[in-house]
């Protein structure tokens, strides 16, 4: 049943996992694992907080619309979206509509062990980094539970296992799920 799952989106806060575990889930599912950050990068030239220094937060989703979009009309793929990619009411419509969204929900406590050490995100490069992971998570929280198909508590428990369980998630959803999964995949496919 899991060779016909049509591409699995992860969604969730910044250290919530979804690059290592969409790394491993792909492995699992012989696909190809895309991270949506990591491919505007290469799109660019530019990594993530240079387009933050030089365009805002309001040029990089811009551009990460555009990828999210492109990504998402991919059959079959694991996809790592970044945590803000959910802002976009267009984003949102693009992965619910064109996969199997998977919500990756860390709390702040789990996110801040994760992020504490990392330069490389924007958002966190603030005097008050709890505050503001407490603040996004109140916003983008609601967003993602819109329009997730499944969700994943993170953070208690090591990534391989993780996979697995979410394997079985994904089979029992998938199965129980399909034509209505697939009519709407081939709905959004005949609107491009």
């Amino acid at each position: 049943m899991l060779k016909d799952l049509p591409s699995v989106f992860l969604v969730g806060p910044m250290g919530s996992g979804k690059t290592t575990i969409g790394r491993l889930l792909a492995k699992q599912l012989s696909r190809e694992f895309v991270d949506s950050d990591w491919y505007i990068e290469s799109q660019t030239g530019a990594d993530v907080a240079w387009i933050f220094a030089k365009e805002g937060e309001a040029g990089f989703r811009v551009r990460e619309t555009r990828a999210i979009d492109e990504l998402t009309r991919h059959s079959q793929i694991v996809l790592a979206t970044g945590g803000g990619a959910v802002i976009s009411a267009e984003n949102r419509k693009f992965l619910h509509e064109r996969g199997i969204v998977v919500y990756l929900n860390a709390s702040v406590d789990v996110q801040m062990i994760r992020t504490a050490k990392d330069k490389s995100r924007p958002l966190l490069q603030q005097p008050n980094p709890r505050q503001i992971l407490q603040d996004l998570y109140q916003i983008r929280d609601p967003l993602y539970r819109q329009i997730a198909h499944i969700i994943m508590p993170t953070g208690h428990t090591y990534p391989r296992y993780m996979v697995n369980q979410l394997l079985r998630q994904l089979e029992i959803f998938f199965s129980e799920n399909a034509s209505e999964i697939l009519a709407s995949i081939a709905d959004a496919k005949a609107c491009i």
